[in-house]
């Protein structure tokens, strides 16, 4: 195991009911921002009781934000904070919105440029005139609501960027299982993949002498197996719905990380195909990760058999076959939640798509991906053109 730094300071409310615990957790005498999507909130029943949670607060609200937020709509939000002299934001929504809502902390209060040069110059941790945040999490999938990180698109540009800062924690994030019971089938499906990627990104580069990590990836692989089919069945569900929701957040609060290489490859690529065609980020992640790993097979053979091993129970076979056979077994789950595996069911006009995506790197200067830069961009090329 490598040397490792571990601090998660986001404070969680978790279980059913847990939003009318909202506001003993607001802070008292500041003025808030409510920020959130398309108005699905407002149909189940989750805006009335955050409205509840804020009555004795002063609140202005900010709706729009987009799935893969986008960097000209949170503009507006940023426009409308500064002149409201918002001090706290409170993000009610899944990944897209708390990452919204992460961008705007940093954004409100910058006034060195345009807010995208924080993104494309990597700067986020030097901002510090920072806006806190909290969130009433309504699509686990990202992590968001307990980790630093944001995935900002720009549709002037067909760019997707993230970024990370300690100061984009929330101060806290509510967890309620119930509200998964609203949530549509399709996008259930993209939360389990984009939860169940997560972990793999984290846990299927080589060994590192961490069992005790790897135990927690392959429990969180696990449960997601078995609590996954039982959601989709049933989103009404209290248990299912609540160890999917829990899942997803401990998939990417830093904990899996710590110690251990990482690989985050799939997301880099991925994120370019949502930036060119509007795919689901999970259903970007699902058509490139399994073909990364029959490109890089022999570099990741080892953990990729014990993953057959231990979350998919292989008992038998060569370490190349069970490592394969982990591939295969990983495709088929997405495809048993509805998941599609090729670019090509998502465009017809995927045609250049490898060489558009070496291009955006090489703009970028993105020479190699991957936990010991194994990725070249002709790997790249091959791994995309392999998803076709």
């Amino acid at each position: 195991m490598e040397r490792f730094t571990f601090q998660n300071p986001t404070r969680i409310i978790f279980g059913v009911g847990s939003i009318k615990e909202l506001e003993k957790h607001l802070p008292i005498g500041k003025k808030i921002l409510l920020l959130y999507g398309g108005g699905s909130i407002k149909n189940n029943g989750v805006y009335d009781q955050v409205l509840s949670g804020l009555k004795s607060r002063s609140f202005v609200e900010f709706a729009g934000i987009e799935p893969n937020p986008k960097y000209e709509t949170i503009m507006k939000g940023v426009e409308l904070s500064r002149k409201e002299k918002v001090e706290f934001i409170l993000a009610v929504g899944g990944g897209s919105v708390i990452d919204a809502a992460k961008f705007m902390a940093l954004a409100i209060h910058y006034n060195e440029g345009d807010p995208w040069d924080i993104l494309v110059n990597n700067t986020a941790k030097k901002v510090e005139n920072v806006v806190p945040l909290a969130t009433v999490l309504t699509l686990p999938a990202t992590g968001s609501e307990m980790n630093a990180y944001s995935v900002i698109s720009r549709e002037s540009t067909k760019e997707k960027l993230s970024f990370g800062a300690r100061s984009c924690y929330p101060v806290f994030s509510i967890l309620d299982p119930t509200v998964v019971k609203s949530i549509p089938p399709n996008q259930i499906a993209n939360g389990i993949t984009d939860a169940f990627t997560h972990v793999l990104e984290q846990y299927l580069t080589y060994p590192a002498g961490a069992p005790l990590q790897d135990k927690f990836a392959e429990s969180i692989l696990r449960t997601l197996i078995e609590e996954g089919p039982k959601v989709m069945k049933n989103p009404g569900d209290e248990v299912a719905a609540g160890n999917f929701m829990w899942c997803a957040t401990m998939a990417l609060n830093g904990l899996l990380s710590a110690g251990v290489p990482t690989d985050w490859a799939t997301h880099a690529i991925g994120h370019e195909l949502t930036a060119l065609y509007g795919i689901d980020h999970a259903r970007t992640l699902a058509i490139i990760a399994p073909n990364l790993y029959r490109s890089v097979f022999d570099a990741k053979k080892e953990k990729l058999a014990q993953y057959a091993e231990e979350v998919w129970k292989v008992g038998s076979g060569s370490v190349d076959e069970k490592a394969k056979l982990a591939i295969e077994r990983t495709t088929d789950f997405f495809h048993s939640l509805g998941i599609k595996t090729k670019l090509s069911a998502y465009t017809t006009n995927y045609e250049g798509t490898s060489e558009e995506v070496l291009t955006r790197f090489k703009k970028r200067n993105v020479k190699s991906l991957g936990e010991n830069n194994i990725i070249d961009l002709e790997k790249v090329k091959e791994i995309v053109e392999m998803s076709y």
